[in-house]
């Protein structure tokens, strides 16, 4: 059994890159919180590591976005490419 307490954390880099760009991107206030966090899939049909990125705005909506693709490789073209979607 995979031991689920003993995981590697992301690069906080890494992870602050892809918030500033979303939040810049999307134009987001200072007031929407943003979580980004990375799955593991061993379903059939469904990429093996996504990122899932997740906005809880004030007035209690949420939006995610999702990138097939681990929080280290993710680049300013991805975020781009949400944007465009």
């Amino acid at each position: 059994m995979q031991n689920l307490f003993n995981r590697s954390r992301p690069d906080r880099d890494a992870v602050r890159q892809i918030k500033e760009l979303i939040s810049e991107g999307f134009g987001l206030p200072d007031t929407t919180t943003l979580a980004v966090a990375e799955l593991r899939c061993h379903e059939p049909g469904c990429p093996p590591i996504e990122t899932v990125i997740t906005a809880r705005h004030i007035d209690g909506s949420v939006q995610d976005w999702r990138i097939a693709t681990p929080i280290k490789d993710i680049t300013s073209e991805d975020i781009v490419s949400l944007m465009q979607r």
